[in-house]
């Protein structure tokens, strides 16, 4: 599956996203972005070690310290941390993958490359998509779908 088509497929199929380093301003690009997607019926679990609660949601401290009803329903996990902060996000992941099986995608934004990782995440079954902003691409789709 093309890039393009596999955007689509994530952006279509599913609704809660965990957005790792998820910041409490709002000029950030990480407010930005989970603000307009949660206007835009996306359900948003902040992943902040430094925030109690972010656009009105509960802040967590990392992927594993979520309730198990939420670990249970991340599917895709959205990674706002520099490059070398990824590996250890990825493995959460892996491991919530492993648990529930209910994790299917691993999205690091615009800027955000990490190889190894992205290659640990793929070869335990997750999508891996990187350097692209889920707004932007959610806004691309959405403008074709218009036209």
């Amino acid at each position: 599956m093309d890039v393009n088509m596999e955007i689509r497929h994530v952006l279509e199929k599913y609704k809660t996203i965990a957005v790792v380093g998820l910041s409490r301003d709002p000029f950030k690009d990480s407010y930005i972005e989970a603000s307009y997607l949660k206007e835009h019926g996306y359900r948003i679990v902040p992943i902040n070690p430094f925030a109690d609660e972010i656009l009105g949601e509960k802040c967590y401290k990392s992927l594993l310290d979520l309730p198990e009803e939420l670990q249970k329903s991340v599917e895709v996990v959205n990674i706002f941390r520099p490059a070398s902060d990824v590996p250890p996000i990825v493995d959460q992941a892996i491991q919530l993958k492993k648990m529930y099986g209910t994790l299917h995608v691993v999205w690091m934004q615009l800027g955000i490359v990490n190889e190894e990782a992205a290659e640990r995440a793929r070869n335990s079954g997750l999508t891996v998509i990187m350097d692209r902003c889920m707004m932007v691409e959610h806004r691309r789709l959405a403008s074709r779908v218009r036209r």
